[in-house]
């Protein structure tokens, strides 16, 4: 699947700071420790709709982590997911009448224009469900062989599922309780009263054909895959059995994040899938989630059509820390356009402050688990000063220029 454009990300003067995260499996912010390529895997969008507010804050906060790991010295691998194929697609091009291809074709490709709109690096390999569903049939193909997989017990749609069970480590990265992991997993795609199956927590593999269902012909039988499968097998098969970062929105920890690590160590008899699980908090409107199924969505794409800069949505978005649940609103967006216009006034000035220590500064707070409130206002501090009472580096102006670009992808 194709990927989006890139822009240049130019090399800050100074000293960089490794990156310390949070991680959701240990509960605390510690340091992450990439080899000289850092791998991540983030799950993408499943592409029934536009790409809302939510969507680019969790993107954005992984960008982030792309241009530190950058400016410490490693290459990125880096891997996103279209989840191209699952039910919410199915039931919005039914509900509109649509062709659910062409629906997650324009979708898709909405959501490149508005991650190359906010700057968004693009991973290195951007890959469809449907084009991995050959990789994603061998991987449950093995899970069956092994044991950790099993068919219902159905004679008319004998599904394949996954026993939770089988790793010992099932619950490892979200540490919920079993009351906790029902409930999100009614909530978010899974099947708990499905009958036939093992357990009511056992996750779908290979979803076996429906009339008037798309499906594929496999060793499986004609179906076509659950969702949580897909992201282990394009994960394994680009990044390998261990690699750095697993991320998404905090309503992946459980179920998607759970079992998709789950389905992987299963395969590969290793633990943990990956190094670190990080997790972006969820954008509110009007006091509630913003989601589709509440209709509350601001869409990138309508911004952009209304003429707001893009760079002043990333500061809107950056002004709350990425982890935190927190709310849009125009107020907020107008202050992110007055600092976007005050930073532009400020690094346009022939000469101002001495920017070293704030460069540090803007390093220190985004190595220290993406503080990008306090990284805001390092900048801030410097516009002020350079404004008001202005200075005589002739070299500051543009040293500011070239950190807010490549830590925080605003060009100024």
């Amino acid at each position: 699947m194709q990927t989006w454009s890139s822009t240049p990300v130019p090399r800050v003067p100074g000293t960089p700071r490794p990156l310390r995260l949070h991680d959701t499996a240990a509960g605390e912010v510690r340091p992450t420790a990439p080899g000289a390529t850092a791998t991540m895997y983030v799950c993408g969008i499943t592409p029934y709709d536009a790409t809302h507010l939510g969507h680019a804050a969790t993107y954005l906060a992984f960008d982030l982590v792309h241009r530190l790991w950058l400016d410490n010295g490693h290459e990125v691998h880096y891997v996103q997911n279209v989840t191209d194929i699952d039910d919410p697609l199915l039931e919005r091009a039914a509900r509109d009448q649509d062709d659910w291809v062409v629906l997650g074709m324009r979708e898709t490709a909405l959501f490149r224009e508005d991650m190359e709109a906010l700057r968004v690096l693009p991973p290195r390999e951007f890959v469809g469900a449907v084009e991995a569903i050959p990789e994603i049939v061998e991987a449950i193909g093995k899970l069956l062989a092994s044991g950790a997989a099993y068919r219902a017990e159905d004679p008319e749609y004998p599904d394949v599922y996954f026993d939770r069970s089988v790793t010992g480590h099932f619950g490892y990265e979200s540490n919920y309780d079993e009351q906790t992991m029902t409930r999100f997993f009614a909530e978010r795609g899974g099947d708990p009263e499905r009958v036939g199956k093992r357990h009511p927590l056992d996750a779908l593999l290979w979803r076996m054909a429906r009339p008037g269902e798309p499906s594929w012909d496999s060793e499986l039988g004609a179906g076509r895959p659950g969702w949580h499968i897909e992201c282990s097998a394009i994960a394994l098969n680009r990044l390998g059995d261990a690699f750095d970062l697993q991320g998404g929105g905090s309503d992946l920890v459980f179920p998607h994040h759970e079992f998709s690590a789950a389905h992987a160590e299963a395969l590969t008899g290793r633990h943990p899938f990956a190094r670190h699980y990080a997790h972006a908090g969820m954008i509110g409107l009007d006091g509630e989630k913003m989601s589709k199924s509440r209709g509350n969505l601001v869409f990138v794409s309508r911004l952009r059509a209304d003429q707001v800069d893009p760079a002043a949505i990333r500061l809107a978005l950056f002004a709350g820390h990425y982890r935190s649940d927190r709310a849009w609103t125009d107020a907020l967006l107008e202050q992110a356009k007055a600092r976007l216009a005050r930073w532009r006034q400020a690094v346009a000035l022939v000469s101002g402050p001495e920017a070293t220590d704030t460069v540090a500064r803007l390093r220190d707070h985004l190595a220290d688990d993406l503080d990008t409130p306090a990284a805001l206002a390092a900048v801030d501090a410097w516009a002020e000063q350079a404004l008001t009472h202005g200075g005589s580096d002739t070299s500051a102006p543009g040293l500011v220029r070239t950190a807010v670009d490549a830590l925080l992808g605003i060009a100024l």
